[in-house]
């Protein structure tokens, strides 16, 4: 599978880069004691640091809101997936565990400050492209609804939008079931090639030590 960023959204964003990591043979399951600890914990830090640090410091999540609104999309009506989890704990609302894979998403989402996306390789086909939706980009989302992605940033198959750095599809999520996924971070422009290769490993690191199987990590970049 090639990941490609489209002209499109290379002429938005000339130093956007996105990170991604191939797993196989991995089990998916209820969260280990390990990771559901470590997730409440850092939940309980996030939000004895609420007032110190508000939002609008957080230059990851304003970095994601900058390119929102050049993509053309109102960051205040359609917020990055980290900015919302972030915002959930600092009101004091605990996430609740889903499965190890999404899980662990959600503690990177909320340790880096930046929107990942988790997908069944299963249900993907072809390659991968990095875009900004049109008209026709459209999807059931994860919660049910149908979601229109003109104009927001997104990743696409052969088969059409599948996820974005908002919500993704119900057709390639990730399940008990998956044994092969797809681990999208959306990287802030301004982080390094090297800072983001970095981070790709830890990520994949971890995850491969609670969900076992193999990984491996590209750094995509704009040309």
């Amino acid at each position: 599978m090639t990941i490609t960023i489209s002209n499109q959204m290379q002429n938005l964003s000339p130093d956007f880069k996105i990170g991604v990591i191939q797993y196989h043979n991995i089990t998916v399951e209820d969260s280990p004691k390990m990771l559901a600890g470590r997730l409440q914990l850092y939940q309980e830090s996030l939000m004895l640091e609420a007032d110190e640090k508000p939002i609008s410091s957080i230059e990851p999540i304003q970095e994601w809101r900058q390119l929102f609104k050049k993509a053309g999309t109102d960051p205040s009506r359609y917020r990055p997936s980290s900015e919302a989890l972030l915002r959930r704990v600092y009101k004091g609302q605990q996430l609740g565990p889903i499965h190890s894979a999404a899980d662990t998403n959600n503690f990177f989402s909320l340790q880096y400050k930046l929107p990942l996306g988790i997908y069944d390789l299963a249900h993907l086909k072809g390659d991968v492209a990095i875009d900004i939706g049109s008209e026709e980009d459209h999807y059931e989302a994860i919660n049910g609804r149908n979601t229109d992605m003109k104009g927001k940033v997104l990743s696409r198959d052969a088969t059409g939008a599948f996820g974005s750095p908002i919500i993704d599809s119900k057709r390639t999520m990730v399940t008990e079931d998956t044994k092969d996924a797809l681990h999208l971070v959306y990287f802030q422009p301004s982080l390094t090639e090297e800072n983001a290769a970095e981070m790709l490993d830890a990520i994949q690191k971890m995850f491969i030590q609670i969900h076992g199987g193999s990984a491996t990590t590209e750094v995509v970049v704009a040309n």
